[in-house]
């Protein structure tokens, strides 16, 4: 396997920490995909896959219909997706991704942490090149399907020539993983709908480019900046080009 799926086994069970906040963060994403292109999921792809992915999760029908309800109301904040990076403790890069209605708090808020760990907060796109920005999308494999006929024909949309494949311990079902383009997102939703897979979720994600090898020590005080980051409504996802702990 490459080193994108190296690196998501090793992350996906802590990408989005306790219940309660995930929810909060898959509100967030909701209001920013009902204000682009309406309330219908069957009119918005991207609404589409977001309520997907809060299936996935385990998210209540009701808190999804209200996260939809509260976006359409004249008075609900605007979110902006703000990325934020520097680099930790010994050396680690970190790429923080937020939504915020107030750049000023979250700005302060990151800065902190930095700060704290005695890290650097840089400016954005300072370390862009460490990170492949990529789309994602987990479907249930269907029991024909030509895999290598599959990721040729989306190879087209950008999707990387690897994938993951593996069983999904709660349903049992065989679930395909592909990495894309962000930029192909719709496009590649769109031809996974067209072809009668079941998206099981669909996101972005930063994978480093260049794994950096920890002490253990070094781990831990870097985990436990990448869990204070976390701790913030505003912060979406937290990445770092530590390499992932041997299992």
């Amino acid at each position: 396997m490459g080193r994108a799926f190296e690196y998501r086994k090793a992350t996906k069970l802590k990408r989005w920490g306790h219940m309660a906040r995930t929810f909060t963060k898959l509100g967030k994403e909701i209001s920013i995909a009902v204000k682009a292109g309406g309330p219908e999921p069957e009119n918005n792809p991207r609404l589409r896959a977001i309520i997907a992915t809060c299936k996935r999760e385990n998210m209540p029908k009701d808190n999804i219909q209200r996260a939809i309800k509260n976006a359409m109301g004249k008075d609900q904040s605007e979110y902006k997706e703000v990325p934020y990076e520097g680099y930790g403790p010994h050396g680690i890069a970190i790429f923080v991704d937020t939504l915020t209605d107030n750049t000023t708090r979250t700005v302060a808020d990151v800065r902190s942490v930095f700060n704290k760990f005695n890290g650097n907060l840089g400016t954005q796109g300072s370390l862009s090149f460490l990170f492949d920005h990529k789309c994602v999308f987990t479907f249930k494999k269907k029991a024909d399907t030509d895999m290598d006929e599959l990721i040729l024909d989306l190879i087209d949309y950008g999707v990387d020539d690897e994938f993951d494949e593996e069983v999904n311990e709660d349903t049992g079902d065989d679930e395909i993983t592909i990495y894309g383009d962000p930029k192909s997102f719709g496009d590649i939703q769109k031809f996974l709908e067209d072809k009668g897979f079941e998206i099981e979720s669909a996101e972005f994600t930063r994978i480093p480019t260049d794994l950096k090898d920890v002490t253990p020590e070094q781990r831990e005080t870097i985990d436990k900046m990448v869990e204070k980051l976390e701790d913030f409504d505003d912060v979406q996802n937290v990445y770092t080009n530590m390499k992932p702990a041997e299992e």
